[in-house]
């Protein structure tokens, strides 16, 4: 075996060595150094998330299998980012008597996923593809029944596999297809000899529906509500996030790399799924009391708003959908670490809980609002900047009714994110959430949140960065 095929996956290699250092420090460090367990680990995912910025590979190995460039670093370096928030987010949840034995394996789990993201984002083959996407599914099935004492926690996770194992049959099954037309499971090798027939049509429908349902896009979205309602919070935001915006990166390639052929078909079936899912990701979120089932909704139409830059088809276009899933990461991070805070200390998560929040923890209630503000695409946030993008490169491409239909479904998530920001700032209660402390690594993770929610927009050097990296798809 050539060693050399290893030199371009410096990311996931990186994930391996730091997965090997924390089982082994998890399984016999003493246990007074065990204290320390989670402040090194943090460390250490930060030290890998900074190194991953100087790494600069460009090519395929293992015979073209695996695929590397600017716009694959790029989106990985983004959800390394993340993730390390995320964990930042976990310590008070995992100081939980039920959560402390078991903080090394949410660690090694949720990087153990991350490696399969990578492989995922990065295969030039199908087989690879899969490969990456069984190894992120199945451990983030044991991070959503994490808190298996608890009843929602464990239904969610019984929900999360089935529907896990019901997609990638699916995908499988339009892969036999696909592999039988076209007699290889390399991308490339794929778009040269693919043609329009029947067989081949239905086997690229069964391969996109599989990864519909890790984007959760409708039809293909009603797992997502109770999952993010059962699991626990920090894992419903890397749901919500990290593995939403993989899924979005391995599709756009997909779409444009092995069916270019059958765009005209393929450009029809998503119209309609993008205004689908933006409205009736909408529609429900009006409907929610439930903050996590609440922000389920709202990733689902905010899924459908990523399609809709990923339906163009042009580096603009690419360029703003990377754009727009690292908006949404730190947008997604400041609410669900409001939500996580509240929850690890008050157990609330009802909306009617928030009523007069701003009156007993004025710092929360604005992060929030900035958050909310971010979600529905306010200015100055960077949220505006990210829909922005998002129609303007879709209207260059001739779609603006789609565009049109866009816009008006996101007058209605206006007013639904503004009901939260109602509740906390105008509603009085008669029980308010008590004064909520934080610890030091939420409060961080909140201020990096906030910091890059107006940063990333405002500041012009981020969206040329990713602008020209967005090329190095092609």
């Amino acid at each position: 075996m050539d060693l050399s095929n290893y030199l371009l996956m410096k990311h996931e290699m990186s994930l391996i060595v730091l997965f090997l250092i924390l089982i082994i420090y998890d399984l016999f460090a003493s246990d007074n150094a065990k204290k320390y367990y989670f402040p090194v680990a943090c460390t250490l995912f930060l030290a890998h998330t900074v190194l991953c910025f100087f790494f600069k590979d460009n090519g395929t190995s293992f015979a073209g299998m695996y695929v590397t460039g600017p716009a694959y670093l790029t989106i990985k370096n983004i959800l390394n980012i993340g993730v390390f928030l995320i964990l930042l987010q976990a310590n008070s949840w995992l100081k939980k008597p039920g959560s402390l034995i078991k903080r090394g394996e949410f660690f090694m789990l949720t990087i153990l996923t991350l490696i399969g993201m990578n492989l995922m984002i990065s295969s030039g083959n199908f087989l690879l593809f899969y490969i990456g996407l069984e190894t992120a599914s199945l451990p983030i099935a044991a991070l959503v029944a994490f808190d298996k004492y608890r009843l929602e926690s464990a239904e969610a996770g019984a929900k999360y596999i089935f529907n896990a194992i019901f997609s990638s049959g699916i995908m499988v099954f339009g892969l036999s297809f696909l592999y039988g037309a076209c007699g290889t499971l390399y991308y490339t090798d794929i778009a040269m000899s693919i043609y329009s027939t029947p067989m081949v049509i239905m086997a690229m429908i069964f391969v996109l529906a599989g990864i519909f349902f890790k984007i959760s896009l409708v039809p293909f979205h009603l797992w997502a509500p109770d999952t993010y309602q059962g699991a626990p919070t920090n894992v419903t935001l890397y749901l919500s996030t990290i593995s939403k915006g993989a899924a979005v990166f391995a599709l756009m390639v997909i779409l444009f790399k092995v069916f270019p052929v059958l765009s005209e078909i393929w450009q029809g079936v998503i119209w309609i799924i993008i205004l689908l899912t933006i409205t009736i990701g909408n529609l429900f979120a009006l409907r929610q009391k439930n903050m996590k089932r609440f922000l389920a909704f709202s990733s689902i139409s905010q899924a459908g708003y990523i399609m809709l830059s990923v339906f163009t088809g042009t580096a603009e276009g690419m360029a703003a959908t990377i754009f727009y899933v690292f908006v949404y990461v730190f947008s997604n991070l400041a609410a669900f670490g409001v939500i996580s805070a509240i929850e690890d200390k008050t157990g609330k998560v009802s909306m009617d809980d928030y009523n007069g929040l701003y009156y007993t923890n004025p710092k929360l209630a604005l992060a929030m609002m900035i958050a909310m503000f971010s979600l529905g695409g306010i200015p100055p946030t960077a949220g505006f900047f990210s829909k922005l993008f998002v129609f303007m490169f879709a209207m260059q491409q001739g779609h603006v009714l789609l565009v049109f239909l866009a816009f008006l479904n996101t007058v209605i998530s206006l007013y639904y994110y503004l009901l939260v920001v109602k509740a906390m700032f105008i509603k009085k209660s008669s029980s308010p959430i008590e004064s909520v402390s934080t610890d030091g690594y939420l409060k961080v993770s909140l201020v990096v949140s906030m910091v890059g929610i107006f940063l990333v927009g405002m500041v012009s050097c981020f969206y040329q960065y990713i602008d020209k990296a967005s090329f190095g798809i092609y």
